[in-house]
């Protein structure tokens, strides 16, 4: 089932999504139900990542897939990953930059600095631990969806002058002046 995405404005983006609570009865099921359905929800959007905040579920939940990109960054071949309260457990002191976007924040872009390896962990879709260690796009995707969990948007992290440039935009966005091609909610 396709879930609207929530934009630029609606408070659920600017909370701390709570850890989930594996051991509730039905809590796999319902795990399992959300991220086949952020993973068609991301899909039908033309994203290629999407945190359980932007469809209105404040839990440390995240989708990734980054395969219809494989042409351009080899890395993404194959990659599609469900992550249950991930966490990261070292990152890189070196850095990359590079333009970002999100389906919160729509038609607008900026240069973002980020770790450019990082290893974490977390429960995948079948609730198994898993550790892994990430970089180039695959790493970039992951950290801007983490952000999500802890109430940040990649625009927080912007140069000033940027955010300033991009100011007219988020506050239309805001206030509802946006078109989109998949369902958002406010």
């Amino acid at each position: 089932m396709t879930l609207p995405i929530y934009l630029y404005g609606s408070e659920v983006l600017r909370e701390r999504a709570a850890e989930v609570d594996i051991n509730q009865p039905g809590a796999a099921g319902e795990l399992l139900k959300l991220t086949t359905d952020m993973h068609e929800t991301m899909e039908k959007a033309d994203g290629v990542g999407l945190a359980a905040p932007q469809v209105g579920k404040l839990i440390r939940v995240l989708v990734a897939n980054g395969s219809a990109l494989a042409d351009t960054f080899p890395e993404l071949e194959g990659f599609k990953r469900s992550m249950i309260n991930p966490r990261v457990i070292e990152e890189s002191k070196e850095t990359c930059e590079f333009n970002e976007g999100c389906l919160s924040i729509p038609d607008v872009h900026a240069d973002i600095k980020r770790a450019s390896v990082i290893k974490i962990s977390y429960l995948n879709e079948n609730l198994e631990p898993v550790e892994e260690t990430l970089s180039g796009f695959a790493c970039r995707i992951i950290q801007h969806e983490l952000d999500h969990l802890d109430g940040v948007l990649f625009v927080d992290r912007a140069a000033p002058i940027r955010r300033k440039m991009i100011s007219g935009r988020l506050n239309s966005i805001k206030s509802g002046k946006i078109r989109t091609h998949y369902k958002t909610a406010l």
